[in-house]
Formats: structure tokens, C-alpha cells, sequence
């Protein structure tokens, strides 16, 4: 059963009004989160058509994870129930954004951090690459 309808011709894709996600080879979509009210990226995760049914459907934020290869819904062990205030995706709809309220202690990272993004990269002036992470604020 195809949960979602193939996507159009490039002008139905990007100026039309149907929702025809583009998932990959591995038949997901990346899927950007992040706080509704703030807009801090909460993290960065996939979604395969399955997740995506079930979180238009119950406006909780399901995922697909890779790694274990299975469907999750986000917060069944933290608490950290992601509910879900809008849902986008872009202009090629090969990704999607979630704004979302945050349940439990309002964090989203397994690491027990608010967002998985807690860590920052120097950038510019050289060897960028040879400097140490830093600890964001709020991290």
C-alpha cells in the first residue's frame, strides 16, 4: 500500500498543493525539529512513510531510526514527547521540518541535553579543523 502519491513533474513538486514527500533509496526523509516558539534546532532526524503517517496522524513527532531499524515515537522512555505545532517541507519535498512543543523536562537529546546541537565547531582563520569542539551555552 503507497501511503503517500508519487511526486509530480518539477512544477507540481514545487508550486502545487500535494504533499508527495521524496524519500531516498533507503525510503526516508530527513526531518529537521526544532522548538515552535524559539526556533532553536532540536535535532535532526529520518523519517520513513510510516513515521511520517503517524505523525500527521496522532500530531506527535514519529521517527525512523536507523541504527536499530525500527519506528519510535519520541518520548515513550524520556517523556520528552515531541508534540507537534506545524509540519513543512521544503521546496522539492525531499525534507521535512517539525515545530514542535517539547514535553518532560523540555530536552530532546538523549545525552539529557535540550538540543542534540550543544556542541560548536570553530569556523574561519585557518586550521579550523584542528580546533577542539566548545561547549555551547544551554548545552
Amino acid at each position: 500500500m503507497t501511503l503517500f502519491p508519487a511526486p509530480g513533474d518539477r512544477k507540481a513538486v514545487e508550486e502545487g498543493t500535494v504533499f508527495a514527500p521524496r524519500f531516498d533509496a533507503q525510503g526516508l526523509v530527513t526531518c529537521v525539529t526544532t522548538e515552535a516558539d524559539s526556533g532553536e534546532v532540536l535535532m535532526v532526524a529520518h523519517m520513513n512513510a510510516e513515521s511520517l503517517r503517524r505523525t500527521i496522524e496522532t500530531g506527535e513527532a514519529w521517527y525512523w531510526s536507523r541504527s536499530r531499524r525500527s519506528l519510535w515515537r519520541k518520548g515513550d522512555t524520556s517523556g520528552q514527547v515531541q508534540t507537534v505545532v506545524e509540519m513543512r517541507v521544503d521546496c522539492d519535498q525531499d525534507a521535512i521540518l517539525l515545530r514542535v512543543h517539547v514535553g518532560g523536562d523540555g530536552g530532546c537529546c538523549h545525552t539529557g541535553r535540550r538540543s542534540c546541537f550543544y556542541r560548536v565547531q570553530p569556523v574561519g582563520g585557518g586550521d579550523a579543523i584542528l580546533r577542539p569542539l566548545i561547549f555551547a551555552e544551554g548545552g
